[in-house]
């Protein structure tokens, strides 16, 4: 007898479960992005072009979370990861611009590692597994 235990969620029950999954992810990967994209800036950026840019290279995963990005800029500020400078803006109020510190850039490096080593292992134990 197959003890695989086989639960069918109706499709209507399926979104909501999707979009809580997909929420509980982003939250723990967009610290994540908002380092590696400042890393790679040649110059400080203002929250706008973070946004644009994560939905450029992000395939779009990233995207529609504006808002969502400045209480994880202004926490990883807050640990010194990131620092920022406020200008004034021609075409409205005045931005904040965020660059990476040193300390940014070796939380990264430790960071991608953690979340290649997670990657790899999830992708091992869902191969062969997902039809």
């Amino acid at each position: 007898m197959d003890s695989t235990l086989v639960v069918d969620v109706p499709m209507a029950d399926a979104e909501p479960l999707l979009r809580k999954f997909q929420k509980e992810l982003s939250a723990g990967t967009v610290s994540l992005a908002l380092l590696a994209v400042l890393a790679a800036a040649p110059e400080p950026m203002y929250g706008y072009q973070i946004a644009k840019r994560l939905e450029r290279t992000g395939d779009g995963v990233l995207a529609g979370k504006q808002s969502a990005l400045y209480p994880v800029l202004r926490n990883l500020e807050a640990a010194e990861l990131l620092a920022s400078h406020v200008e004034p803006s021609l075409a409205g109020p005045p931005r904040r611009y965020y660059r990476i510190t040193d300390a940014g850039r070796s939380v990264l490096r430790d960071w991608a590692a953690a979340w290649r080593a997670t990657r790899d292992s999830v992708d091992s134990v869902l191969e062969g597994l997902i039809p």
